[in-house]
């Protein structure tokens, strides 16, 4: 399996940082913040592609927190768009599982079906929990 590194200082060029966003694409803080400094993330996209970056809404445009089942559209758009890009590297980091108060739990099943996907990357902790192991 394919693991997203904990601290992700740098990037190659085919190598893109998912994060966890607000539909404002206010990147203030978190991984959203990384993103902004780091690897290309745009104020006001909220979701998307956006330099070595892909956003991933958790919360609304009022940034309140997002229920799962439209954190889940967002997600699905997302590995669409990975499957389209093979020939990029996607590290998906806990998106929700900070700032909008999700456990990974509440997030990790989103991406069962890529598990076996070449192109993408998870957190150990999402993997340990697609297979079935306590953490």
């Amino acid at each position: 399996m394919r693991i997203t590194p904990d601290n992700i200082e740098f990037l190659e060029p085919n190598e893109v940082f998912v994060f966890g966003s607000n539909e404002a694409g206010i990147h203030g803080a978190g991984a959203a913040k990384t993103a902004l400094d780091k690897f290309g993330a745009v104020l006001g996209q909220g979701f998307g592609p956006q330099g070595q970056s892909f956003a991933i809404p958790t919360k609304n445009w009022k940034v309140s927190t997002l229920s799962i089942i439209f954190i889940q559209q967002y997600v699905v758009r997302f590995l669409m768009y990975a499957d389209y890009h093979p020939e990029l590297k996607f590290y998906v980091t806990e998106i929700g599982c900070g700032l909008a108060g999700y456990e990974p739990e509440d997030i990790a099943w989103m991406f069962r079906e890529v598990m076996e996907d070449e192109n993408i990357y998870l957190p150990q902790r999402f993997i340990d929990i697609l297979n079935g192991k306590d953490i």
